[in-house]
């Protein structure tokens, strides 16, 4: 429970039709087998005390009366798990007479209410208003009724909090409810419910199960919420029906854990502090109004340690999934050229000029710039690519900018810098043989102003070639590669960019192309502003400042999800393991955050760019942070954690 998480589970128990001591049973032991995996919220099916096809019977006293006992037994059971738990059962209200479906929502053997369902269906193989009467959903039924020995409230729409993690607030809803126009649980989670369990007796047809899975994941994003959903299984009548047991865990719109056709168990972990985080920074994320207090029914619980079991990518700006890879590529890079069109419409510029690097930048950029000309109906010689070699530039990256150039069809130009920047030294009264940041800054200075004027001699746009990770980190040079006319990378991860690279080389058609930029993926990303050793790149990044891979993942964490520094290294050492020790990841997270917070005055004067994902740093749209912020409650939180 640790930084938010919490462990949840979808049971699927298998039952007997109208056996209630058998079914009171089996869903002791997989309580039980739950609270040992460390399970904390367990949501089980509907009706799953009886049944959910127990027809006719269910109204019948015994049934009803076996259910009761059924329940209690449970609870006693029970009383040592620290566990919250919705089990489903038919409760009749003695005051008014009428039968509801029901959740009862359990902990350490305490009954603390009754969720009741609104909609009960009545078509196609449904016949629920025959036995059943409806809660009114939340702002409907709210009375207490007798059942096993005490007084407990019966509702549409009780939020079941946690006290010692504040963060942790659940609600429940039964089956229709998710598929109606407006499901309870859109009030539950305004009310402030972060996680909402679904007790569910859905049976399976063809297709069905595709369409169930799509509105769990989209109700999880509408309400920014996990989404815990328990399908009947095995042992359901099979009369006219087939019931799958079709387990769901999601969270705000991704599925973290996924089973069927099976009883048991589907367990995952759900990031309640990521979810409030998230509901905090979309202001139109509104509180329902006027909720009653009596809504809220506390419990406490535990805190520990929870294990994490969900899926944390490494690579989490890269799609996940290979067979979404080819439609995703196509999108950002669309995007991409989209903004680059629409800004030579409003400039009028007919040209586009690139300096190319043979690096994994420059070559997206150009990539990106044939696409806008193609679009836009301009010849690809209005693409004017320019190299400009200096003390550092290699044999390898210059021919990769010349035949990238060539096989895209650019205008190629070769403007050789060195004489320009020693002469420029030696006007400020620099000494050449020291390499230090003057040394390397007059270099990318002197680019940025060779390709700023070739642009303006000819009409045409400068188009920036940095990414999101170089400007998260502030590896640009200031008033150098930091500016350009428009930047087409700048909503791009150096992650992603390896990664659109590479599907460009798998998809061009073009096999000297194709090898030309699996070279370039090869090449050690460098900006090569200090000499050669042996013909080879002497300075590469990801030496200097660290591992790409560790510092968008970073970035993805702290700056999209505002997680604390603590969590960001959790999370780093659950999807790294293997790959960097603790230290490793230590080291660059502080250097991450001393980056992040030193370098915001390069992001403060950024020149415009296209947001192409959820994570961008423009001043003017996502990002607004003072230039003079300070780290170091960052820094103490992880130098806290040093060994």
């Amino acid at each position: 429970m640790r930084h938010g998480f919490i462990k949840v589970a979808a049971g699927t128990p298998r039952v007997r039709v109208a056996d209630t001591r058998y079914n009171a049973s089996q869903i002791i032991a997989l309580m039980e087998e739950a609270a040992g995996q460390g399970v904390k919220v367990l949501a089980l099916p509907e009706l799953c005390l009886t049944g959910y096809t127990c027809g006719d019977l269910f109204l019948q006293d015994t049934l009803l009366r076996g259910a009761e006992a059924g329940l209690a037994e449970i609870l006693e059971a029970t009383e040592s798990l620290d566990m919250i738990a919705a089990v489903g059962l038919p409760v009749r209200d003695k005051w008014d007479g009428k039968l509801y479906n029901c959740a009862a929502v359990i902990h350490r053997g305490d009954l603390l209410g009754l969720a009741a369902k609104a909609y009960l269906p009545n078509y196609g193989e449904f016949y629920e208003q025959r036995w059943f009467s409806s809660s009114g959903g939340p702002r409907g039924l709210d009375h207490c009724v007798d059942l096993c020995g005490r007084q407990v409230n019966l509702s549409g729409g009780a939020l079941f909090a946690c006290a010692g993690m504040e963060d942790l607030a659940v609600g429940v809803e039964i089956c229709e409810d998710l598929w109606a126009p407006e499901p309870p649980s859109a009030a539950l989670a305004q009310a402030g419910a972060t996680v909402i369990l679904n007790l569910s007796a859905s049976n399976e047809l063809a297709g069905k199960a595709a369409y169930r899975r799509e509105l769990v994941k989209s109700q999880s994003a509408r309400l920014l919420c996990g989404y815990v959903y328990a399908d009947a299984g095995e042992g359901e009548s099979t009369t006219d029906l087939v019931f799958t047991g079709h387990n769901l865990i999601a969270e705000n719109g991704a599925v973290l854990a996924e089973r069927r056709f099976a009883t048991g168990l589907t367990v995952s972990e759900i990031d309640v502090g990521r979810l409030v985080y998230e509901r905090r920074r979309m202001n139109t994320y509104a509180p329902w109004p006027d909720t009653p207090e009596t809504w809220r029914i506390h419990f406490d619980m535990e805190l520990g340690e929870t294990r994490l079991t969900r899926p944390v990518s490494k690579n989490p700006f890269v799609p996940a999934d290979a067979g979404d890879r080819a439609a995703r590529c196509e999108e950002i890079l669309t995007l991409q050229a989209l903004g680059l069109q629409g800004r030579m419409a409003h400039t009028g510029a007919k040209k586009l000029v690139v300096g190319v690097s043979g690096g994994l930048d420059s070559t997206l950029a150009m990539l990106v710039s044939t696409r806008a000309l193609d679009a836009l109906g301009l010849p690809r010689e209005n693409l004017i690519a320019v190299t400009m070699p200096c003390f550092g530039t290699t044999a390898r990256t210059r021919s990769n900018a010349e035949i990238l150039s060539e096989r895209l069809g650019a205008a190629f130009r070769t403007v050789d810098i060195g004489e320009s920047v020693k002469r420029h030294f030696r006007d400020i009264g620099h000494d050449f043989s020291r390499h230090d940041v003057v040394f390397e800054n007059a270099q990318a200075r002197e680019r940025t102003q060779v390709i700023m004027d070739i642009a303006n001699g000819c009409g045409g746009l400068v188009v920036g070639t940095g990414d999101l990770s170089e400007l998260a980190l502030g590896w640009c040079t200031y008033n150098g590669d930091h500016m350009s006319m428009y930047a087409v990378n700048a909503g791009v991860p150096k992650t992603l960019v390896r990664h659109l690279v590479d599907w460009c080389a798998e998809s061009c058609g073009d096999a000297a192309l194709a090898a030309a930029l699996r070279d370039i993926l090869d090449t050690p990303v460098s900006p090569e502003l200090l000499p050669p050793k042996d013909g080879a790149i002497s300075q590469k990044t990801e030496d200097l400042v660290g591992p790409y891979a560790l510092h968008d993942f970073y970035l993805y964490y702290a700056i999209r999800w505002g997680f604390a520094p603590g969590k960001v290294l959790r999370l780093a050492e659950y999807a790294f393991a293997g790959d960097y020790d603790r230290e490793t990841l230590l080291h660059w997270l502080k250097n991450f955050y001393r980056r992040f917070f030193a370098q915001q005055f390069k992001r403060s004067c950024l020149p415009d760019g296209p947001k192409v994902g959820t994570v961008a740093l423009s001043p003017r749209g996502d990002w607004r942070m003072p230039s003079d912020a300070v780290a170091a409650l960052w820094l103490a939180e992880l130098e806290a954690l040093e060994p």
